[in-house]
């Protein structure tokens, strides 16, 4: 992005350093004008790829924005592809309807696709904003509120473990190590490049809203100082009469073991004048759901989490694994990006197979846009499901359900934190 970009009035330009808090104060005009506190907007700043984000201006005024990460995602069959995590997308409320966010995706998907990246992913504070440039909705989030006075865990961790309370900050590499070794294990895990590290442990007062400093409980093998697992939390007490009720709002939970897993749901289940432990995204699969003794108690709230945009049809599906032997031609429309409309022939042996997706003139099999296979991309939202809310039209018999059962995965995507 070397060249400004004019249409109308307006111009994209690319983002200068000496420009970005303009240029960050009018995505936050865009959220509701609320002021991040200082420790926030300096993480931020220093994460924001500047050759990768986006300024519309009207004249010498910043109206618009957007901004994409250099990541690289899990997916399913435990390779780990790289992918570009747009972010900061706002325009200003005198600007909207002129077809400034139109253009800004227009730029940036046009250059995901000349970096050779095969995907484009985001959470979406509107998801119906995202759908009409291709974005399918891939993952799922729980969000949990445990009562922990009244369920119990009924099988008692292993021995071998010893856990410690950590400064945070000081027990991030060991933390890193663990989540690291998580990644390939689970699609829509983001591998963390340097620098992002210190999104987990970002505690600025101004947002703690009550709550205590962040804490860190990491468990790490007794005999040999291994770390196997850790959890960050913080608490708010409060008392009703002499009767204490406080919360643990815990902001991530990872372990290497199922026994350890077990052993830090243990410790946060036990703090001291708290009573309900609350967790605002895990898995939908996560296995405390099937830990605690009396899982209606638990109460979980299903949300939407990553959506995920094929830039690149052929590449993106030969760039993961599929759970079953499949060949099918899927007619893939695509009016935001038409080189990928168009049919394209998926074949795989099955697991651990070798992935081949090209351009054919066979007849298809299945009819579908590219925001379908983007949802299904992960393995988390079935092209069955898909089909039976009219989305995926089958047209060989058969079809339908080998390809659905080859996209997908043995566990739940999850986007473990935002961006």
């Amino acid at each position: 992005m070397t060249a400004d970009l004019p249409f109308g009035p307006h111009t994209v330009q690319p983002l200068r350093p000496e420009d970005w808090d303009e240029w960050y104060r009018c995505l936050e005009t865009a959220f509701g004008g609320q002021e991040e506190p200082p420790e926030e907007r300096a993480l931020w700043r220093g994460l924001t790829e500047f050759d990768r984000s986006l300024a519309v201006r009207d004249g010498s005024e910043v109206v618009g924005c957007a901004g994409a990460f250099s990541f690289r995602l899990s997916v399913p069959g435990g390779a780990v592809l790289p992918a570009a995590g747009v972010t900061m997308v706002g325009v200003l409320p005198t600007h909207r309807r002129r077809g400034l966010l139109t253009a800004l995706m227009r730029h940036q998907l046009d250059d995901v696709r000349a970096r050779g990246e095969a995907l484009a992913v985001l959470g979406a504070s509107e998801p119906v904003i995202y759908g009409r440039f291709g974005y399918g909705q891939a993952t799922w989030r729980a969000a949990l509120s445990v009562p922990s006075r009244r369920v119990t865990l009924p099988h008692s961790p292993g021995p071998g473990v010893r856990l410690r309370l950590v400064d945070p900050a000081a027990a991030v590499p060991a933390c890193e190590e663990v989540y690291a070794a998580l990644v390939p294990l689970r699609p829509g895990m983001l591998e963390r490049r340097p620098g992002w590290e210190r999104l987990g442990v970002t505690d600025a007062p101004g947002s703690r809203d009550g709550f205590s400093p962040l804490q860190c409980v990491l468990a790490e093998d007794a005999a040999t100082g291994r770390p196997l697992g850790y959890a960050r939390y913080a608490v708010r007490t409060s008392w009703e009469g002499d009767v204490p009720g406080g919360e643990a709002k815990v902001r991530d939970v990872q372990a290497l073991t199922p026994q350890v897993y077990a052993r830090l749901w243990a410790y946060l289940l036990e703090l001291d004048l708290v009573d309900t432990v609350t967790l605002y995204s895990r898995p939908v699969d996560d296995p405390v759901l099937h830990l605690l003794s009396d899982v209606r108690r638990v109460r979980p709230t299903l949300g939407d989490a990553l959506f995920v945009r094929l830039v690149e049809v052929g590449a993106a599906l030969a760039g993961r694994g599929y759970l079953a032997p499949v060949s099918v031609v899927f007619e893939v429309a695509d009016e935001f990006c038409p080189w990928n409309a168009g049919r394209w022939r998926l074949r795989c042996a099955g697991p651990g197979k070798a992935v081949s997706c090209e351009r054919t003139e066979d007849a298809a099999d299945l009819a579908l846009s590219v925001r379908e296979l983007g949802a299904a991309y992960l393995g988390g939202v079935s092209l069955a499901a898909l089909a039976g809310a009219g989305r995926v039209t089958e047209l060989r018999p058969g079809a339908l359900a080998e390809a659905s059962r080859a996209f997908g995965s043995d566990l739940a995507p999850w986007l473990p934190h935002g961006f």
